[in-house]
């Protein structure tokens, strides 16, 4: 998918105004942060997990060239080939290779943000091969020609009035008169397309989880087991995988898995786990005859040794895009993103530039829940907030904005005048709300009152307040 987060503000304008997606959105608090909530209560070593994953995860990406180069020489040891690609073109570039050696024709896919990254549909499809999506949510929004909005949940914007609407349209060999009003009717109707899809398959492309260096292994945690369809069914199985997914150990791995089930979907453990090493061997049952890997860098080594290396310690698991109040109120498609959410907003400029997505790092009231819940406990407000630095510094703000800064820096270092222009705007707004105790429409404010009402302050400064109580005291 292209990037399109310079919209950001006219997407989630609409996002705001759209009471369908409005609906839709409810589901995070009731899923994803309640079941956090509940899974992280019974696992009381919880914490001292966190802090065994960032040592692991910064030892890891300190020496990733040598676990980079460990990790390739294993899977061709297992009877698999690796692949390098320093960007988005290269990568789409040998996946095409592949299929084209196998002369494939039908490809199928499980979900992969680093695919939706690198546009790497769009190569496949653009040189006349048949590319399906097999995760549920992927499917969906694939056949809507729609943008993931949400890492974990792709289709977590629909509702199941518009899903089933899908379905009727593009399944137009069904009997147009079947009910499709139950989540079991969905579900069997998807299941009956897969399973053409699966068996018709000559290429099974997958992302991965976790990459393990000791092993050449690699891992992937899903729900469905669509993943470990794709790829044992096709004959040849390619995995594509960002470079920063490396891990030294099995041990790791598991470590890594105990964090990312609970902080995604609030499971102790998902349905599946599959550590796949190497092709079929002579006396397995199924399996591929040929596996690859892909490892793809795309701008991720330009953010190690600098302010945004600790973004590469991403698990992927969006526990940050379902605890931010802004992501909740817009949704994921807002972010025009593959990666939206707090997340989003530091990972996007970082390899797609500042000057592409420059609103993006200012989508947040730096709450902080986005850090307190990553269970990699990534400084995401500290790095939002070099993003806007340097979106000042480049001057990419807009003039009124800049010059909003610029007095708010000028008052800041002047507190006694500062004091003296908030007592006199304090006291005005006080008295132009006739004791109602807010505005609903303010000049200076409009953004804010478009959508909640803008709080009277009192009559008086929390300062002035203050030394009047100092003064009664003495």
């Amino acid at each position: 998918m292209k990037i399109t987060s310079a919209q950001f503000k006219t997407k989630a304008h609409e996002a705001l105004s759209n009471e369908i997606l409005q609906r839709a959105l409810k589901k995070l608090e009731r899923g994803f942060v309640t079941q956090r909530a509940e899974a992280i209560a019974n696992l009381p070593e919880f914490n001292a997990l966190r802090d065994k994953a960032v040592n692991i995860k910064n030892h890891t990406l300190q020496n990733l060239d040598f676990y980079l180069e460990h990790f390739a020489n294993q899977v061709e040891a297992s009877g698999g080939q690796v692949h390098w690609a320093i960007d988005a073109k290269e990568a789409c570039q040998k996946v095409l290779e592949i299929c084209q050696k196998v002369h494939a024709e039908n490809i199928v896919k499980s979900k992969s943000m680093l695919t939706e990254e690198i546009n790497l549909n769009e190569t496949l499809e653009k040189a006349g091969l048949s590319v399906t999506e097999t995760d549920l949510g992927e499917y969906i929004i694939q056949k809507r020609h729609e943008q993931p909005s949400h890492i974990v949940a792709p289709a977590i914007h629909l509702i199941k009035k518009q899903i089933s609407k899908t379905f009727k349209q593009i399944h137009s060999d069904m009997n147009p008169n079947r009910s499709l009003e139950k989540d079991e009717e969905l579900l069997e109707e998807a299941r009956q397309v897969m399973r053409k899809k699966f068996f018709n398959a000559d290429v099974g492309i997958t992302g991965a989880n976790f990459l393990i260096a000791n092993t050449g292994t690699t891992v992937l945690v899903t729900n469905e087991g669509n993943a470990d369809l794709t790829q044992t069914l096709p004959k040849t199985h390619i995995v594509v995988a960002s470079i920063e997914k490396m891990l030294p150990s099995f041990e790791d791995a598991t470590q890594f898995i105990r964090l990312l089930s609970r902080s995604a979907t609030g499971q102790a453990i998902t349905s599946y786990v599959t550590f796949t090493t190497g092709p079929k061997r002579a006396d397995d049952v199924d399996g591929p005859e040929q596996f690859h890997v892909i490892l793809v860098d795309n701008g991720r080594s330009k953010m190690l040794g600098g302010v945004f290396q600790d973004m590469l310690r991403c698990i992927r698991c969006g526990a940050c895009l379902n605890h931010c109040p802004v992501y909740e109120a817009v949704g994921g498609q807002a972010y025009g993103s593959m990666y939206p959410g707090p997340m989003g907003a530091v990972l996007t400029p970082s390899l797609f530039g500042i000057n592409t997505s420059k609103d993006l790092p200012n989508a947040s009231t730096f709450c902080g829940r986005c850090e307190s819940v990553c269970p990699l406990r990534i400084p995401l407000p500290k790095m939002m907030r070099h993003y806007r630095e340097q979106e000042f510094q480049q001057h990419l703000s807009s003039h009124s904005s800049r010059m909003g800064l610029k007095s708010w820096a000028f008052l800041a270092a002047h507190p006694l005048f500062y004091r003296k222009i908030m007592g006199i705007t304090i006291y005005l707004l006080n008295k132009l709300s006739h004791r109602q105790g807010r505005f609903h429409k303010l000049l200076f404010a409009r953004a804010w009152t478009q959508y909640r009402d803008f709080p009277a302050p009192l009559s008086k400064t929390f300062q002035q307040l203050w030394e009047t109580k100092k003064n009664k005291i003495e």
